[in-house]
């Protein structure tokens, strides 16, 4: 990682709102790319979120100088999604490599992989590693059954990872390594976009608010399907127990570009605090509208065999399409950075950028 102090000063400290002091980014300004990736064949998806690399493995990261694996990192932040196409990568090596990313994202020493509260323990691949499975989706599991019992809208399925936890995710990554003939498409938002698109008012109005994030229908879920729930410590000291529900600042600031995004998601965000149930509702369906309705915030990617796919989740959401009856399965890891925070003097996606 880029040369950064261990300490967050006083002046940092005092702007954050919803952020737990164990659990601080040790990346304490926005980081700068050097440029080192640009020698790859790649293309912005939109204008907007997402890049793609061609004739490249990542895997070769692993072994190459540190400054490929800290401009990985800050590409990813700022793109918001980065697909790397037709991949070698093996599911221990995307270990190694979210460990990598996620150091140079400067995520505190605490912080490790995270562990789903519905892994079977003794898994072959390991802990870390999530196996998506459109088979298992079928007998039912998870956020995606959880969605099928309230709403028939594909929308429904727009989530960030993990952000019932008091540490959640700041990168994901995801190879699809069985898939059908056509279909099964992943779709990204940006929350840096969908921030710039609220009125100066509405943004200073939600920079004052917290929001639950819950998940603890995940407990039905382990006892549906007779696994325990991993109730232990799932990556960071401060996710453990079964309470499955955390409280984070709705709008977010990303260390790593210093940008605010909005961060509550259909999936866990059940509540916008300190503003009546009536409020936060019509709060809520504004924001996720936002989000679903804003086709040009969006990239939509088509999968091929053994394509990766990395994402920030503390600055995007994501939706699987499932409109396919063919199998369809991958791997993902899921890396855990700082406890959510806002920075006062952070600023917009659009005004970093036009400075």
């Amino acid at each position: 990682m880029p040369s950064q102090e261990a300490i967050v000063p006083a002046g940092i400290t005092a702007t954050i709102r919803g952020g737990n002091t164990e659990a601080q980014t040790r990346c304490l300004k926005p980081l700068v790319n050097s440029g080192s990736l640009d020698k790859f064949n790649h293309a912005d998806l939109t204008p907007v979120i997402g890049r793609e690399f061609t004739g490249v493995q990542v895997v070769d990261f692993l072994g190459a100088d540190q400054q490929l694996i800290d401009d990985l990192a800050i590409t990813i932040s700022e793109r918001g999604v980065v697909v790397f196409r037709a991949q070698d990568i093996t599911p221990q090596q995307m270990k190694e490599l979210a460990e990598r990313i996620t150091q140079a994202g400067g995520a505190p020493e605490s912080s490790g992989l995270h562990i789903h509260p519905l892994t079977e323990a003794g898994s072959e691949l390991g802990d870390q590693i999530s196996v998506i499975s459109s088979e298992k989706q079928k007998k039912g599991g998870g956020l995606t059954h959880q969605l099928s019992d309230v709403s028939r809208f594909a929308s429904a399925g727009w989530h960030s990872d993990i952000t019932f936890e008091p540490v959640s995710s700041d990168y994901a990554m995801l190879k699809i390594h069985t898939l059908p003939a056509s279909g099964g498409d992943t779709l990204w938002a940006s929350g840096y976009e969908i921030y710039d698109r609220l009125s100066p008012a509405m943004q200073t109005f939600l920079e004052g608010l917290t929001a639950t994030h819950d998940a603890r229908f995940f407990l039905d879920e382990a006892e549906r399907l007779g696994n325990p729930l991993r109730d232990g410590i799932r990556g960071s000291p401060l996710n453990f127990g079964s309470k499955l529900q955390a409280e984070h600042p709705v709008i977010r600031t990303n260390p790593v570009t210093g940008w605010k995004s909005v961060f509550v998601n259909k999936g866990f965000t059940t509540r916008l605090n300190g503003v009546t149930k009536d409020e936060s509702d019509l709060l809520l369906g504004y924001l996720f509208n936002i989000v679903t309705q804003n086709h040009d915030a969006q990239v939509r990617v088509k999968w091929n065999k053994n394509d990766l796919a990395i994402w920030d989740n503390r600055s995007n959401w994501h939706c699987a399409t499932y409109d396919y009856e063919a199998a369809r399965a991958g791997d993902r890891v899921c890396s855990l950075g700082e406890a959510p925070y806002l920075d006062l003097n952070s600023k917009s996606r659009r005004e970093a950028l036009s400075l």
